[in-house]
């Protein structure tokens, strides 16, 4: 919880929607619940950071955040009160922001490597409600994940879709038609028009519309039949937060027969890139019942300027190698990290003074981890039908002892000393030792749990002098003399301690 006054000093009070939650205190005094707290790391801040002497320097909390998600879903994926591990770094200069993000870039690929999550790839990603320059998201290719990734199979091209170039090219179809106005009853999808028409979706002009939220003028996104429109994209070239239209009878529209060729001069429009280069194309007329053949946007349109406001498509150009390579997967966002520049020091008048004397704006970075997600994303990368496989540099025990049979002597004083010397080598032991508990409910609870290593202590192994030690994997399964259980289960552990450095 935090005063709302800081959140009106960035600016981000009014231009945040309702996924910030805003309450006043007996006091009437406003308040807000921290989604995101780059505010309260500049105000905190503030009175250290005011000569350069003190920089670059960089604070990091692990703290709870509250976002009012109109969907939560997937567990603890997406929740509205959650942890992460946030750090904010502050710098001089933009060059020394750029080796410290570089440095924080390597380290958080080196973290997710190590709890056991090395198929983690970093995608460039839209800085959205953040702003900044540059920002990367560190991405769990996973099915249950709500982000889809745009990648190329040819080269190391990777994007978050929101952030994804699109990249078009139309082949021209010669002749060029003249622009006709044709009657179409009662069609108002690009579906009906081209069944109508004998078309296709490729020649065809789509439009989506929106309104402002300050104002609720409209803004219409022409894109070509077969794409969809990207919203981030869309709203970043507007610079608006926008939301879908309702077109009411007395609006400038006609809905379902929307097209860019003498449409209402209070509607802004916007024409995609995937447009460009289409020389007769089936339009909208902005007409009840009608629609446009033949148009050709240069030719009949004024001051034609394209934007990139379209989604990738799958088998899409790359903008890297230019081939046609892009797919598309799903992914879960573990991290992300963000160039902010001066967005917060600047609105929020933070400022150092030089060696010269004068005062300047400190640049800001933010590098955040989401701890829950984290720890979801991995039961999801590594479970088994009955339950987690917990890497052991994050699991919640190293080693899990297993006492079948505690009402035998022999079998409880040999579960209890390898539990006592295991303790004393500082390991994490949790110990099954309960009565009247059949082998099989123990193991399928061992499983439920996922502790990396698992011991099993049992009369028939005592014959033997023996006990059983196995992994969570079934990778590795042997059976060890009593006395030597304590250093195979440490060199056990250090060998699965190595394999995620």
């Amino acid at each position: 919880m935090m005063p709302a006054e800081l959140w009106h000093e960035s600016g981000r009070y009014e231009s945040i929607g309702s996924e910030l939650v805003r309450f006043e205190d007996r006091n009437r005094s406003k308040m807000v619940l921290g989604m995101t707290h780059e505010e309260a790391a500049v105000q905190l801040v503030k009175d250290y950071g005011q000569s350069y002497q003190q920089y670059p320097f960089m604070i990091y909390q692990i703290q709870r955040k509250f976002r009012d998600e109109a969907r939560p879903r997937a567990g603890m994926i997406r929740v509205r009160e959650f942890t992460m591990k946030d750090a904010y770094s502050f710098h001089t200069s933009q060059e020394d922001l750029e080796q410290y993000y570089k440095k924080c870039y390597d380290a958080y690929n080196r973290i997710f490597g190590r709890v056991g999550l090395p198929e983690v790839i970093t995608v460039a990603s839209d800085s959205g409600m953040m702003g900044g320059s540059l920002s990367h998201e560190y991405m769990l290719l996973n099915e249950v994940g709500e982000d889809s990734i745009v990648l190329c199979t040819e080269c190391d091209y990777r994007a978050n879709m929101e952030a994804a170039e699109s990249i078009v090219e139309n082949i021209p179809k010669k002749p060029v038609e003249e622009l006709r106005m044709i009657e179409t009853p009662h069609c108002k999808t690009i579906e009906d028009v081209c069944t109508f028409l004998n078309s296709n979706a490729e020649t065809s002009c789509k439009a989506v519309v929106y309104q402002r939220n300050e104002d609720d003028s409209f803004v219409v996104a022409f894109v070509r039949g077969d794409y969809e429109v990207n919203e981030t994209k869309l709203r970043n070239y507007i610079g608006a937060e926008l939301h879908p239209a309702e077109i009411a009878e007395d609006s400038p529209l006609v809905a379902g027969y929307i097209g860019p060729y003498c449409i209402s001069d209070k509607v802004t429009y916007v024409l995609d890139v995937s447009l460009r280069g289409i020389d007769n194309l089936v339009a909208g007329a902005n007409r009840e019942g009608y629609h446009y053949t033949g148009l050709n946007i240069e030719r009949d349109l004024e001051n034609v300027t394209y934007a990139d406001i379209s989604k990738v498509k799958e088998n899409g150009i790359c903008p890297c190698c230019r081939k046609h390579a892009l797919t598309i997967k799903r992914g879960i966002e573990v991290g992300n990290i963000f160039q902010l520049g001066t967005k917060y020091t600047k609105s929020m008048n933070m400022q150092y003074v030089d060696k010269e004397g004068a005062k300047h704006y400190p640049i800001m970075g933010c590098y955040g981890i989401g701890v829950g997600r984290l720890a979801a994303s991995i039961c999801e990368a590594k479970h088994d039908a009955y339950g987690p496989i917990w890497p052991i540099s994050v699991a919640p025990w190293e080693v899990h002892i297993c006492c079948i049979r505690p009402d035998d002597e022999e079998t409880k004083r040999v579960a209890d000393s390898l539990y006592d010397e295991l303790m004393k080598r500082k390991l994490e032991v949790i110990y099954d030792d309960r009565d009247g508990i059949r082998g099989g409910q123990m193991f399928a609870d061992a499983d439920l749990l996922g502790v990396p290593i698992r011991v099993v202590v049992s009369p028939r192994n005592l014959k033997e002098g023996k006990v059983e030690i196995t992994t969570r994997d079934k990778s590795v399964t042997m059976s060890v003399d009593i006395l030597q259980a304590p250093e195979e289960i440490e060199k056990l552990k250090d060998r699965l301690t190595q394999s995620l450095a």
